[in-house]
């Protein structure tokens, strides 16, 4: 008897992997591309998902029995009601600034969405654009709809920044009494199983027809799950944007910090808007490999830089108009890439800092994923600011997707 495999896609701000695992765990085929993919460009999304799935070989398509989705949190769009979507998407990362007294107005005291970067403001300037007869969705939830052709449902933790409540469960009273309170998805959980795949996919891209689709996640919580964090521990996001997570007793409210659940524990999420996107600016790959081999990480540069991606911060302090320092720039590129690892390395502590004065505590161990997190010069730059140990983990965030749809219900 052939067992059974679980997939998981993700969606970053890049591109996009796929994971296929089976009952044990264990990797049974994974991908990526990132060609072609634009994060505003949602028909990007759709090729590139397209082109992985059917160049996966036929005889584990056949044996892929559940998938899950992640995508970048806080990323939203606007589709008609068969799903097309109209125009561009919103980035997580971009402001939205342009309904201040309305959106003040609906969140109230809530600095979460009271804010140019959230999901409410991303909102209403979509229904500015598109009128109210539309759908909101955020990207993962897009693409799981795209699966199942059924764009009725959102998952819980992609819809935070837009206002759902994961504690009360509901949306806020105050979106209940607008006409656009229709826009919204129905929310479920992460993990449960939302439909079967569209059989105009299965034809198209030979999937087995009974292949369900489960809620997901946004992707720095496909990452927690995939790094199997403890609850002592921490941990470090070090994609296109840093983010910070860790478990907590209980939810707390802060600006630029999100409540999650996993497994039926809560976690805490701060993500800022400085990351690896800011380094990739200025040097290639290679560059940065060449490079970080003339850093000597325990002699500081002394530049104090903070080097944010665009203007505007989320987290560790929510201001949407600080601005990115990254002057004056040493002749030495080496001494520049050292400066920015060092300038990142102080937002991590800030972030981490900033959770211990909320919660108590500061993790007494670091796991780190993504792309920055492979790069051993950086990582001693980091340990000697946070003054604990960091781990860097291989486990991608699709294959944290792909343990979702594994012990989906």
């Amino acid at each position: 008897m052939h067992e059974n495999y679980f997939g998981g896609l993700d969606f970053g701000t890049s591109g996009v992997r796929l994971t296929i695992i089976n009952k044990k765990k264990d990797i049974i085929y994974t991908s990526s591309n990132g060609e072609g993919y634009y994060l505003t460009k949602p028909k990007s999304w759709l090729l590139i998902c397209e082109t992985l799935l059917s160049d996966v070989p036929y005889e584990i398509k056949q044996r892929l029995e559940r998938i899950s989705v992640s995508g970048t949190s806080g990323t939203l769009l606007a589709c008609q009601m068969n799903g097309n979507a109209l125009g561009d998407a919103i980035p997580y990362n971009k402001i939205c600034d342009g309904n201040k007294q309305q959106l003040k107005m609906i969140a109230g005291q809530n600095e979460s969405l009271n804010n140019p970067f959230s999901g409410l403001a991303k909102a209403l300037k979509l229904i500015d654009l598109y009128g109210q007869d539309i759908l909101l969705r955020h990207q993962s939830d897009w693409i799981s709809g795209w699966l199942m052709n059924n764009w009725l449902f959102g998952e819980e933790g992609n819809n935070i920044k837009l206002g759902w409540n994961i504690i009360s469960n509901s949306w806020p009273k105050s979106f209940k009494t607008n006409a656009w309170n229709n826009c919204l998805p129905q929310i479920k959980k992460s993990g449960l199983i939302l439909g079967i795949i569209n059989k105009k996919l299965v034809e198209k891209l030979k999937l087995n027809s009974n292949l369900l689709v489960v809620a997901g996640t946004t992707d720095s919580n496909a990452a927690f799950i995939a790094s199997e964090i403890k609850q002592d521990e921490g941990l470090t996001v070090l994609g296109t944007t840093l983010v910070l997570k860790k478990f907590i007793r209980e939810p707390i409210n802060y600006p630029g910090l999100s409540m999650h659940r996993v497994n039926q524990e809560w976690i805490c999420g701060g993500a800022s808007n400085a990351g690896c996107g800011v380094i990739s600016k200025f040097f290639s790959n290679s560059e940065i490999e060449d490079l970080s081999k003339q850093i000597n990480p325990i002699k500081e540069t002394n530049l104090k830089y903070l080097p944010l991606n665009c203007m505007g911060e989320r987290f560790p302090v929510n201001d949407p108009f600080l601005r990115p320092i990254l002057e004056p720039r040493p002749v030495s590129d080496a001494l520049f890439l050292q400066a920015i690892f060092e300038g990142l390395a102080t937002i991590e502590f800030n972030g981490w800092n900033k959770i211990r004065e909320l919660t108590g505590s500061f993790p007494k161990k670091i796991i780190s994923v993504g792309g920055g997190a492979k790069n051993p010069q950086w990582r001693s730059i980091r340990q000697k600011k946070l003054k604990i140990p960091i781990i860097s983990s291989d486990k991608s965030t699709s294959f944290g997707s792909a343990l979702i749809a594994l012990s989906a219900k």
